[in-house]
């Protein structure tokens, strides 16, 4: 059973931020958790301390530092829509997110989806609004499990 679904998670960015990293919208656990890619068995946050070539960060105020110091913003495509579960494929009737609530107020240069859905859904409803092409990235889902950690690290140096 699918319901409608309003994003919970305000965006992670501030004035300095020059990277916008995409996501499609958040999983049933960062729903709970009140923040992004919460799922302990999501690779986000080891990708990216390794790109950053940091440690990782643990707590939702390490995480959020971690973002703002390394100039990265994170956000959804999805405002609200229908879902099962976690499920992307389930995704229907979608509200994009108004992206230009960090565009406007960022130095941001560069957008990445990270992964397919994200990379579809931004193309199809913020591209036509935006006019900003998006680099696509591989998932760090769990549901990706065709990367390996360190395949992951090495497709999203290009953020750097």
């Amino acid at each position: 059973m699918s319901d409608t679904i309003i994003h919970p998670i305000q965006p992670i960015f501030n004035e300095d931020s020059n990277i916008l990293i995409l996501g499609t919208f958040p999983s049933v656990k960062s729903r709970e958790g009140q923040f992004f890619y919460h799922h302990p068995q999501n690779r986000f946050w080891k990708v990216l301390a390794n790109v950053c070539e940091t440690d990782v960060p643990s707590s939702i105020e390490e995480k959020t530092q971690f973002l703002l110091e390394n100039k990265i913003a994170v956000w959804d495509v999805i405002q609200s829509c229908e879902i099962t579960g976690s499920s992307d494929s389930s995704i229907r009737n979608v509200i994009p997110n108004d992206l230009s609530i960090i565009l406007q107020h960022s130095k941001v240069e560069n957008i990445f989806a990270n992964g397919n859905k994200s990379y579809e859904l931004y193309n199809k409803y913020c591209l036509p609004v935006i006019g900003r092409d998006i680099i696509k990235l591989p998932s760090t889902s769990p549901a990706n499990a065709s990367f390996s950690l360190e395949r992951l690290v090495e497709a999203w140096k290009v953020i750097r």
